[in-house]
């Protein structure tokens, strides 16, 4: 292969991958877009990075069975955001509470981030163990006092933590036992007022081969 078509062909490759990923993009699910490679049916998309549209709501499915809903998509860095489950009205479950909160199926090409600021709520002294922030200065003390769906777990021991590499990227995990509900912000900078709080749990995807 001679020089001058080998670098034609490395120009001309990424342009036609390209066009073929727009030309394989699944339908808008009511008013959002689905860019590859994410499917919402095996006619489009990549069957591997599956999400549901559902009456128009465009949501991913996790591993425990729990639909969560799509929040924002950016494809060209790989990543979209989930909504936090809700807490259920006056009490301190979430509502994944029976599938163990948030589990990613760890043969898919999903995994959660490191960008979120995770909060657990109404938990038990176990938590005292891990090395979280479980202090009156922690972000859950301000959560709970200021925002209703988070009510009914004032006064309950609470504790946040950024998810870091060093954590398992496929869980955010409550239980009996444990914590009972949870929440999650998306890059919370230190000192940011609530009202600037970007609630969701974002997720990075593993782009096609």
């Amino acid at each position: 292969m001679t020089t001058l078509l080998r670098m034609f062909l490395m120009f001309l490759v990424p342009i036609l991958l390209s066009h073929v990923s727009a030309d394989n993009a699944c339908p808008k699910c009511g008013s959002t877009e689905v860019p590859y490679p994410l499917s919402t049916d095996g006619s489009c998309g990549n069957s591997r990075y599956r999400v549901y549209c559902n009456n128009g709501v465009l949501e991913f499915l996790s591993g425990g069975g729990f639909y969560y809903k799509i929040l924002s998509i950016n494809p060209s860095a790989y990543k979209l955001v989930i909504s936090p489950p809700p807490i259920k009205k006056d009490t301190c479950y979430s509502s994944d509470f029976a599938s163990e909160g948030l589990k990613l199926d760890e043969s898919l090409p999903f995994n959660v981030s490191t960008h979120n600021t995770v909060m657990l709520l109404n938990c038990t002294d176990n938590i005292l163990r891990s090395p979280l922030n479980c202090s009156s200065s922690s972000f859950c003390r301000l959560y709970e006092e200021e925002v209703e769906e988070a009510s009914g777990c004032r006064n309950t021991l609470c504790c946040h933590y950024l998810k870091d590499s060093a954590m398992t990227s496929h869980m955010i995990r409550v239980r009996a036992g444990g914590c009972s509900a949870y929440t999650s912000v998306v890059d919370l900078k230190l000192g940011a007022p609530l009202d600037s709080w970007n609630y969701g749990i974002e997720l990075q995807w593993v782009p096609p081969n």
